[in-house]
Formats: C-alpha cells, structure tokens, sequence
C-alpha cells in the first residue's frame, strides 16, 4: 500500500520517475515550455515549483538544494540569473498546464506545461486549429473550383468564337463550297447571312466553271436561321427546298434545261 505517498507513479520505479522528473524540469526552465502528457505534466509542476520557490531565496544552501535536484549547472545558473528575477514577488503559481486532447496511437492525454511569465500569450489547442485549418482549406478549395469553372466556361467561349461554323450544314453547300467559302474570308453563319447572293456568286465563278451551277440565293437566309439558332424552322424550310433552291425556281430552270436541249433536238 502506498499510505502517504504522494503523487502519479507514472508506471516507474521510484528511480526511474525521479530521473523523469528532473529531465523534465531540466527541460522546462531552459526551454520555458515543454510538451509532454498529462500526468507527467502535473507531477512536474509539482517537482519544479518547489524548486523554484527555494531559487528565490538566492543563497549558497539553497544553490545546493537545487543542484541535487538539477545536474546541469548552466540551467542552474539560469535559474537563479534569469528566472527568478523575472519572476519578481510571484507568491507561488510559478507554471501553468494547457491540456492539448488525445494523442494519436495510444489516445494519451496531452499538455504544455509552460512557465507563466514567460508565456502570457494563450495557447490554442490543436483541435481549434485543425477546424480553422479545414476550413480555409474547404474554402480555398471552393475558390479553386470557381476559378477552374471560369477558365472551362472562358477556353469554350474563346473556342466558340474561334472554331468555325459548320456551313454544310446549310442545304446547297458541300464540302468543296464550304472549302471556297472559307478560303474568301466566309467561315461562319453571321459572315454568310451577311453576304449578299451577288457576291457568293462572283465568289463560286472565281473558283470555276464547274461551281456555275449553284444558285446560293437561298444560303444568306438560311445562315441567318442557323446564326440565331433557329434550327427547327431551318429544317422545316429545307424540307421545302430542292438542292437548297425555291421548288417553283427548281423546277422552272428544269423546264428551261428541257426547252433546251428540245430546240437542239430539233435543230
């Protein structure tokens, strides 16, 4: 039994936790914190502010009391030099324990012991910390997300603009037209629904007898439906042209081509 025994063992020998204690100590007053668990945080407090209250006294029997107990004589002489002056007529409460939670592992309990008058400032406990920390993280990644979803949004507009229009998909002109067209400055539905029948024209003669044949008086109207995005009254109007020309003009230059070729019959 350990009648009138005071203090945590602290699962040592006596030997041992001695030992302990006085590294502790030792740390303490020239380090003016340490971290350490939460027993061993009190038991030191326990062990050093004796000390330190004997240290105040600054004499020869109590320089030796202290050297017992502390067996580094430059932490000593800081003792007695420096902390003890700063100390002043502090009556006693020499030190003060900051719990900091649970330690990872083993879920021991943690604490900063740490001289007072050397540390008036507060300390914050790792856990606060950490949620402050998730949460500039949590935001930054919020900005990062916004950032990125305006880069995508901005690449695709300046790809829109960039990227020309698919004019074969206006009904009359091919690949090769579209090709024509392209190389004369035209490479989209606004630049041809902008571009007067005359013009196209002149435009196919430039690249050959063979383009001729093309009647493109329908292709300005037809670019300025797909410009505005009006695809279903583009393709409803199609469906009425032939070859993308009016189906009376259609069929009025097939009788004049029958007409024709009856007259050279003929002759």
């Amino acid at each position: 039994m350990r009648h009138r025994v005071k203090g945590k063992k602290l699962g040592r020998t006596a030997a041992h936790r001695t030992a302990t204690l006085r590294a502790l100590s030792t740390a303490l007053i020239k380090h003016k914190k340490i971290k350490t668990t939460l027993a061993k945080a009190k038991a030191t407090r326990s062990f050093v502010e004796p000390l330190i209250t004997k240290a105040k006294l600054d004499t020869v029997h109590a320089r030796r009391l202290i050297a017992r107990e502390i067996h580094d004589k430059t932490v000593v002489q800081e003792l007695f030099n420096e902390v003890v002056p700063k100390i002043g007529d502090r009556p006693g409460g020499y030190t003060r324990i900051v719990k900091l939670g649970t330690r990872v592992g083993d879920a021991a309990e943690m604490a900063i012991l740490e001289l007072v008058d050397y540390n008036e400032g507060t300390v914050e406990k790792p856990k606060k910390k950490a949620k402050k920390a998730t949460k500039e993280k949590v935001k930054e990644t919020e900005t990062t997300a916004e950032v990125q979803e305006k880069t995508k949004e901005t690449v695709k507009e300046e790809k829109a603009e960039t990227e020309p229009d698919d004019l074969k998909k206006i009904e009359g002109i091919g690949p090769k037209i579209a090709e024509i067209l392209s190389n004369a400055g035209i490479k989209s539905f606004k630049e041809l629904s902008e571009t007067g029948a005359d013009k196209i024209r002149g435009i196919l003669e430039e690249a050959g007898n063979r383009y001729k044949s093309h009647d493109p008086e329908t292709w300005p109207q037809q670019a300025k439906l797909a410009a505005e995005g009006k695809w279903d009254e583009l393709k409803k109007w199609q469906d009425e042209l032939q070859g993308g020309k009016v189906v009376g003009d259609a069929k009025a230059e097939d009788k004049k081509e029958e007409d024709t070729n009856s007259n050279e019959d003929a002759k």
